[in-house]
């Protein structure tokens, strides 16, 4: 008998499906991991305004799990309140392959990678989370772990200046290292793929990592993780403002090409200025 996977093409198309009280049970969780397995170090949080609407954005790490996503949350959530809205887009792949994971990240805040949802959280006054890299920035080989990977996506930036909203890097060191992707093998994959052997979930991963790691030893593609229990810390960078805004600017290829370098460039420097920090302590 055959099986079908459940899927429910509704979930993330709705800012009400964020369950403070949900939350809430969640925070002890959350608290023991943030300070007994990974033992967060956190700085800059004063950079971001008591209100109004916000978009963060942040370097992925650490595989699938990413650990450092959901500990800026729980620090999110304890400088701020359950109560002050903050919403993180996620990947439209990610709603298609397990309906009960996507259903428990709707009720912390996720939401779909689409514009529309993006503008419907900043008119609101929330916080809008992005990792514009994606599974090139959370899966990329461990020798470039210190590297900022935006995989060239530009559509925050657009965002950005259409809304006329401040951009705050989110940067970490040590999630990446809670695993050890060995390298990209998505070439051979598609090869073998383009000869008859499926995606899974008929979902084009985009990458095929091949990592050392929690719970497979070894694990070969974009499979789920267990992260080890490596120290993080993570930091709120100043937020950077543009020379223009508006939908004028949104559309002038050439000039987000430029902020979209800045906000690169920009949070390369934070990254390694907080790694040379970590190496002298």
């Amino acid at each position: 008998m055959k099986h079908h996977k459940t899927f429910h093409p509704e979930q993330g198309w709705s800012l009400n499906e964020r369950d403070p009280q949900f939350i809430e049970t969640m925070m002890p969780y959350w608290e023991w991991f943030y300070r007994h397995y990974f033992r967060v170090k956190t700085s800059g949080w004063h950079h971001i305004p008591s209100q109004g609407p916000v978009l963060l954005v942040g370097s992925h790490n650490g595989g699938l799990a990413s650990p450092d996503t959901s500990m800026m949350m729980y620090d999110w959530f304890c400088h701020f309140g359950t109560e002050r809205p903050a919403y993180g887009l996620m990947h439209q792949s990610a709603w298609a392959m397990n309906s009960l994971l996507s259903r428990l990240a709707a009720k912390t805040g996720a939401v779909r990678a689409h514009p529309k949802m993006a503008i419907a959280a900043l008119k609101q006054d929330a916080g809008v989370l992005v990792y514009p890299g994606g599974a090139q920035d959370v899966f990329r080989p461990y020798t470039q772990r210190h590297k900022i990977e935006l995989a060239g996506r530009k559509g925050f930036i657009k965002l950005a200046l259409r809304e006329k909203v401040t951009i705050i890097p989110l940067i970490s060191i040590g999630a990446h290292e809670t695993l050890f992707i060995l390298g990209d093998f998505y070439e051979q994959a598609k090869q073998l793929h383009q000869w008859g052997i499926p995606w899974l979930y008929d979902i084009d991963p985009e990458v095929f990592p091949i990592y050392l790691g929690l719970p497979w030893g070894l694990g070969i593609g974009p499979l789920p993780n267990f992260p080890l229990p490596i120290p993080i810390h993570t930091r709120v960078c100043p937020p950077i403002c543009f020379e223009k805004y508006g939908r004028e600017a949104a559309n002038d290829r050439i000039y987000v090409d430029a902020c979209y370098d800045l906000i690169v460039a920009t949070m390369q420097q934070e990254l390694d200025q907080l790694v040379a920090e970590t190496m002298i302590q």
